[in-house]
């Protein structure tokens, strides 16, 4: 047996979904506006997962654009048949539904095949018994929307060989509750011959739940779990500690357990900053229904896991730049210009080039990321930077467009300054500058250090090899929250350069970046 700690995959990692491949279980999760697409994960144990590489890694396969962060790719789902990978999924920034394919996990992954046809999103798929492969996703009511959320879960052959649908499609599903609003995230399964939709309704908010039906027939009738819904935790409250749970996948083990991986965040102070992560359940078979968390009826912080224990891997929140690939944890917002980041430049630094373009406005900024994982923590990178006019350079907190704050070196009127720079709702969307002091050096060689502590943000400099000094300013981090923020999304922290809507061939150099919790 192993304890599994929820969530599974902390920060970040939305829309989970799960097969299994023999004794070895991958889990690819939403990226939205981030590059690169839908990462990979595998485990032995459920509990340890490792990050095996990114199913879009080339812009080839997934175009963005300047869409809004929370455009791009919704709702992944993975499944394995006959020796192959697939990977479904709707890119709502480009092209809408489409499939890539890979023999081995870590990649590489075909480019897209469209699906001409496929309406609506949040695809899955799912093989028959006979070889047979059905499409499985949501589209808008058919018969004219008559309400926001007033979709349909609709299933249709397809052509596996070809990637095409065949034949008609039919309307299978509308949801456990009358007048459901945002059925969403279906798969199809089978199990001692019936077939399973299992999917979300009620947005992804507080209402948030995860219903079932079943039928005889691939194509129906359908009909719902009399004790649907079968996971939420819409009637727990708002203090609750885990909140809006939904969008579940279900996986089998090789001695016939069965678990569920789903979404769910973590508040703080009533606040969701890591945006949706991905829990685990222990899911028991009664009278032809799944049972969630026998006995609890919610998700646990820890669950037994009938599996043996997988030696876990070092973390890598401690990030150097020797290697000439860069680590498969960081991502881009949106797709990155070829030349935005050189590891070769300065060996063993990373060289990050203050483009024109800029963190709050839906464009290619110059920036690399990972996903903050708690509330308690501290970010840190050591930067040499000689900001031209009007540069700058530093860490970032990252929502969206809409919110950001920046910890930077800036040049300004002949001046060095590092500052605190608050953009978001409270600042009528506009740079606030909330701390700064003056810098002497042209060049300036200094380690930046952001620490969070619940919702309070707290700044720190060291200049040279100097101590630690701390500015005399904090900051709220609720505006950088989903509830202040909207959208999809959640944060991210990096490394971020710019020469404000400038022409510039400068360049910041950071030595590491490193993420630890406190």
């Amino acid at each position: 047996m192993s304890k599994v700690k929820n969530p599974i995959l902390s920060g970040f990692y939305p829309d989970p979904s799960i097969c299994r491949v023999g004794d070895t279980y991958y889990i690819v999760n939403s990226t939205f506006a981030y590059f690169p697409g839908v990462p990979i994960f595998a485990s032995k144990d459920l509990c340890h997962f490792h990050q095996i590489g990114n199913i879009l890694d080339r812009p080839s396969q997934l175009p963005l654009g300047n869409d809004g962060m929370s455009r791009g790719i919704f709702a992944p789902t993975i499944r394995y048949y006959n020796g192959v990978f697939y990977m479904i999924t709707t890119n709502v920034s480009f092209g809408g539904n489409f499939i890539v394919t890979a023999t081995d996990p870590a990649g590489p992954w075909s480019e897209p095949h469209y699906l001409k046809g496929a309406e609506g999103i949040d695809p899955s798929i799912f093989f028959d018994e006979d070889g047979k492969c059905y499409y499985i996703g949501t589209r808008a009511n058919p018969d004219g929307v008559r309400y926001n959320g007033d979709w349909y879960i609709y299933i249709q052959e397809l052509d596996i060989k070809h990637f095409c649908l065949v034949g008609d499609y039919k309307l299978v599903w509308k949801g456990a509750m009358r007048d459901v609003e945002w059925p969403e995230g279906p798969h199809l399964y089978k199990k001692d011959g019936w077939y399973y939709i299992m999917h979300a309704e009620g947005g992804t908010g507080p209402s948030h739940a995860v219903c079932i039906a079943r039928s005889k027939e691939v194509f129906g009738p359908y009909v719902g779990n009399f004790d649907n819904p079968i996971l939420t935790h819409r009637h727990l409250g708002k203090t609750y500690p885990i909140r809006y749970v939904g969008h579940a996948d279900l996986v089998d083990t090789p001695k016939d357990d069965w678990y569920m991986v789903m979404l769910a965040s973590r508040p703080c102070e009533g606040y969701s900053g890591l945006g949706r992560e991905t829990f685990l359940a222990k899911v028991t078979w009664e009278n032809g229904w799944p049972v969630v968390n026998e006995g609890e009826g919610k998700l646990t912080d820890i669950l037994d896991v009938n599996l043996s224990e997988e030696e876990a891997l070092p973390e890598r929140d401690f990030y150097l730049f020797h290697d000439r690939i860069l680590n498969p944890h960081f991502v881009t917002v949106r797709n990155p210009k070829p030349d935005m980041y050189s590891l070769e430049k300065i060996p063993g630094k990373l060289a990050l080039n203050t483009a024109a373009e800029v963190i709050t406005e839906p464009t290619t900024a110059s920036y690399l990321g990972v996903r903050q994982k708690s509330y308690n923590y501290t970010a840190e990178t050591r930067m040499e930077f000689a900001p031209g006019t009007g540069e700058e350079a530093g860490l970032v907190i990252l929502q969206s467009e809409k919110a950001s704050l920046r910890f930077v070196v800036v040049e300004e009127n002949g001046n060095f300054l590092l500052r605190v720079i608050k953009f978001g709702e409270s600042s009528n969307h506009a740079d606030s500058v909330i701390a700064e002091t003056m810098l002497s050096q042209k060049k300036i060689a200094i380690t930046l250090k952001i620490m969070q502590k619940g919702q309070n943000l707290s700044f720190w400099y060291a200049l040279q090899d100097k101590a630690f000094e701390k500015l005399s300013a904090e900051a709220d981090a609720r505006f950088l929250s989903t509830e202040m923020a909207g959208g999809f999304v959640g944060n991210t922290i990096g490394m971020y350069a710019s020469a404000n809507h400038r022409d510039s061939t400068n360049y910041a150099l950071f030595d590491y970046f490193a993420l630890a919790d406190l």
